[in-house]
């Protein structure tokens, strides 16, 4: 498993899921540990952007290169994964995860996940729906869609 800021240095013929997904500065849950589990058996490499020591006063500027790198990890590694696997928990807004979905649903890279009770869950459906994008409603599906995909 891969985290900012570190490099990503994929073994030959890897696969490369990147996690999507709320963090809201840490205040979602730990939700890529559980499909991070629930894929463990799998090779591949995962690229997943909480970081471990993230400091929420950090300026969110171009001008602050803490900041700046962060992003632009994010941002690489979802140009290089070959899935992307997006979850938007039901405790947050997750802005960034909904600018990420837009940057991307056209790639057909994609699978998506959006419980109910997220703010904007009828923005994600149909960004999905527009875009064929899969859409689950709870991360063991996630899982399960991600196994597909990869036995596909």
């Amino acid at each position: 498993m891969f985290r900012p800021p570190g490099p990503v240095t994929v073994p030959d013929g890897r696969p490369l899921l990147f996690l999507a997904g709320s963090i809201d500065m840490g205040g979602a849950p730990p939700w890529q540990e559980e499909v991070i589990k629930g894929l463990a058996d799998l090779e591949l490499a995962v690229l997943n952007p909480r970081r471990d020591h993230w400091d929420s006063s950090w300026p969110q500027t171009i001008e602050d290169p803490r900041f700046r790198e962060q992003v632009e990890w994010e941002l690489d590694g979802l140009e290089r994964a070959d899935l992307v696997a997006f979850y938007f928990s039901p405790t947050g807004p997750a802005p960034i995860t909904l600018l990420e979905l837009g940057l991307t649903a056209r790639s057909g890279r994609l699978i998506v996940c959006c419980p109910d009770g997220y703010w904007r869950k009828g923005n994600v459906e149909i960004v999905c729906a527009r875009f064929g994008v899969p859409l689950v409603g709870d991360l063991g599906e996630l899982v399960r869609e991600v196994r597909s995909r990869w036995r596909g």
